[in-house]
């Protein structure tokens, strides 16, 4: 008679899990957030907007997002560029789309990839680091997931919470924060000062301006 390791009824209790969050979900409202997320300060750490940004349509139907933000930042003659896509309701199985697969389709090539640590609300989380290239264009690139109770930098840890989340909370919303920056001395540090600000900003739309966002440190 053939035995059945503990590997078989981990992923069985996966599936079964990913199963139950997805037909849960199906039946929870759909996150609504507290403010826009084109409330988001127009002054961060020392850079004024430039203006926002429309997306391509293709571009628009392929994030499958809520609402996004797409801006331009200035200080002095430096340029930051934030992009936040917000959605409302995920449900197993589907996940919002990784900078690692997104942005090669445009060129991108990444030449390194790290995690950095950061304070988050009195706390630390990781956020991704990453230094990419098209032809003789370098940027550096800060991503992370962002939800009401979490800050995550891996994708696959943001997907494995959107099912312990859903199966506890009934929380299936979440947003991916990116920003990015002309790789030049003093970019690394500044574009975390700006991210540092951010993750506040981000939370206040969630409605988590009183409440510690959970960050998760490991990968």
């Amino acid at each position: 008679m053939k035995r059945w390791g503990p590997h078989y009824f981990l992923t069985l209790l996966l599936l079964s899990a990913t199963l139950a969050a997805s037909v849960w979900s199906d039946h929870r409202a759909p996150v609504v957030l507290a403010k826009p997320i084109d409330s988001i300060g127009t002054q961060i750490d020392g850079w004024t907007s430039a203006g926002n940004q429309q997306l391509r349509d293709r571009v628009v139907a392929s994030l499958k997002a809520t609402n996004y933000l797409s801006r331009t930042y200035r200080k002095d003659r430096n340029t930051l560029d934030l992009f936040v896509a917000f959605y409302a309701r995920l449900r197993a199985g589907e996940s919002m789309h990784s900078p690692k697969y997104c942005l090669p389709g445009g060129g991108w090539e990444f030449s390194d990839i790290s995690t950095v640590e950061l304070p988050a609300n009195g706390r630390t989380a990781k956020i991704n680091r990453a230094l990419i290239r098209r032809g003789d264009e370098r940027q550096l690139m800060l991503y992370w997931y962002q939800s009401e109770p979490r800050i995550i930098a891996s994708e696959y840890q943001s997907k494995i919470f959107l099912v312990w989340d859903g199966l506890t909370r009934g929380n299936q919303g979440g947003s991916i924060v990116r920003i990015m920056l002309p790789d030049r001395p003093g970019a690394s540090q500044e574009g975390l000062a700006f991210a540092t600000q951010l993750i506040g900003e981000v939370q206040s739309c969630f409605g988590a301006g009183n409440r510690k966002a959970d960050p998760v440190t490991r990968q």
